[in-house]
Order: C-alpha cells, then structure tokens, then sequence
C-alpha cells in the first residue's frame, strides 16, 4: 500500500501545508517573525531580555524548515512512499519539536 492510497482529500492541501512552513520558516530564518513564536511573544520584556531573539527565531526557523520538507517530500513522493511512512513522518515531527522546545530553552538564552 501507498501513501497515495491513504489520501482521500485534495492534493492541493498538503502543497498549501508546504507553502505555509515554507514562508513561516523563511521569515523565522532570516531573523525575524519572532511574533510568531508562541510563548515569546506574549512574554514580558524582561523575560524577553533573557533570550537571544535573532538565535531563537533561527532555531525555531531551522525546525519548522524540516516540517516543510517533509511535507515536500510527502507531497511529491506520495506515489512511491509505503502508507507507514506516515508514522515516520509523525515521529520526525514529534522529535523535531522536543529538539525545538530543548534548543529554545537552553541555547537560545543569553
């Protein structure tokens, strides 16, 4: 079984999925968009002053980068991937989280 067989909605949202990581990992990448970046957003100044901003938004860009990808990827090999790369995709995604939330946390501070 394919992960083509799995499907039953529209291609065109898995592209849509792609573009909107895309984009939000672009902007995260280039150091800006830390509006974007749930918890630092909404924190007071001095708690902002404790982190790196430019590093955070380049952590957190570098991960949702890897969801885009892996939406790509899923976007475009959907014909010749086996239906339990699902549960790999998920996997990677769950890791690529923890990793980000670890990363924010410890490296991103001042």
């Amino acid at each position: 079984m394919k992960l083509a067989d799995l499907a039953t909605g529209s291609d065109w949202i898995v592209w849509i999925v792609f573009a909107i990581f895309a984009v939000l990992s672009i902007i995260l990448l280039s150091g800006h968009g830390s509006w974007f970046i749930s918890g630092y957003n909404t924190a007071s100044n001095e708690e902002k002053e404790k982190y790196d901003e430019k590093k955070l938004c380049r952590t957190m860009g570098i991960g949702m980068s890897i969801i885009a990808i892996l939406a790509l990827t899923m976007g475009l090999f959907e014909n010749i991937l086996p239906a339990f790369f699902v549960y790999i995709a998920l996997g990677i995604i769950l890791v690529d989280v923890v990793v980000n939330i670890i990363l924010g946390n410890t490296l991103c501070r001042k």
